[in-house]
């Protein structure tokens, strides 16, 4: 894509005129209106403040005073905190592909936080990706093939199978709060006879941000397809399931299904336009769930990077 390159913006202790620690970057955050800065810049970074684990919980209060659960996540991570998570605890071997983060469901939060713990030995940035240059990047046959939206479907065990429990992916073993909680969504669901839960959620392609009147490709089309498993993946798995079992898949929103060229497009093109933020330990990075996407590269060596999320 053409045009000016965009980068998150990286704030140092001396740019902001505070001390190198946590207490300064608390003076800092104290100074500022963090949502402006968002809705300008997007993706935020604060570098060289050496916050460590025991002070981040007071940079979270700041950052995000009202935290939420990762109800209804697909993602595999635990739960470290009050409502913080692991990032991801998918393979370290393994790309993660773009995405915003609970953009399936009709509830998605606006704003992500994540704190580097223990930064890898080799690898393991965050890439993000403005979504207007995401969707600008996707040839115009793509854009119009997913004008209508798309449905997302997914099957949850009731312990033992592929993927997540319905247990692990709602945080709560009660039927009842998981029903009124999808009530609320505008999700279709049945309990399946073996106590797995099938649920079925339509969503858009794209959003409009009401702040900027941009808009930016919002789905998670490419993590749901199986073609985005890869190859090898995808023929291992399709050789067990059939689609309509799988832990979770997506076709158009009018139930038709979604090509596999259109699939790595969406990918390719979400990853070759997103920008990498490695990782020092000590590092925070505040990102807009709707204007940035976001994702993982590979890397070796231990990793602990943490997530919180909020409305």
């Amino acid at each position: 894509m053409t045009g000016t390159p965009w980068a998150p913006t990286v704030i140092r202790p001396a740019d902001v005129g505070v001390t190198a620690n946590a207490a300064g970057l608390k003076d800092h955050l104290e100074a500022v209106d963090l949502g402006a800065m968002l809705v300008e810049h997007k993706a935020l970074v604060w570098r060289d403040f050496g916050v460590g684990r025991d002070e981040f919980d007071a940079m979270i209060d700041l950052l995000l005073p009202v935290r939420w659960a990762y109800r209804h996540g697909n993602s595999p991570r635990t739960k470290v905190g009050d409502n913080v998570y692991t990032s991801t605890e998918y393979p370290p071997e393994y790309t993660i592909s773009m995405h915003n983060e609970l953009s399936y469901a009709r509830r998605y939060p606006s704003r992500l936080l994540f704190y580097c713990h223990q930064a890898p030995e080799t690898g393991g940035a965050t890439p993000i990706v403005d979504g207007s240059r995401w969707l600008a990047a996707l040839d115009e046959q793509v854009r119009a093939a997913f004008s209508g939206g798309v449905r997302y479907r997914q099957n949850l065990h009731d312990g033992v199978g592929f993927g997540k429990s319905w247990q692990q992916t709602f945080e709560t073993d009660d039927r009842d709060e998981v029903e009124e909680f999808l009530g609320e969504t505008g999700a279709e669901w049945t309990w399946r006879a073996d106590g797995g839960l099938r649920v079925e959620q339509p969503g858009p392609s794209t959003i409009v941000d009401g702040r900027t009147d941009t808009e930016v490709w919002f789905n998670q089309a490419d993590q749901w397809h199986i073609a985005g498993l890869g190859d090898d993946t995808a023929a291992a798995l399709a050789s067990i399931l059939p689609e309509e079992d799988m832990p979770q898949s997506v076709v158009f929103a009018d139930g038709s299904p979604i090509p596999a060229e259109y699939v790595t497009q969406i990918r390719d093109r979400g990853l070759s336009e997103a920008v990498d933020v490695p990782w020092r330990a000590g590092d925070l990075m505040v990102i807009d769930n709707v204007l940035v996407g976001h994702g993982r590269r590979p890397f070796t060596g231990p990793r602990r990077v943490l997530v919180a999320m909020a409305g």
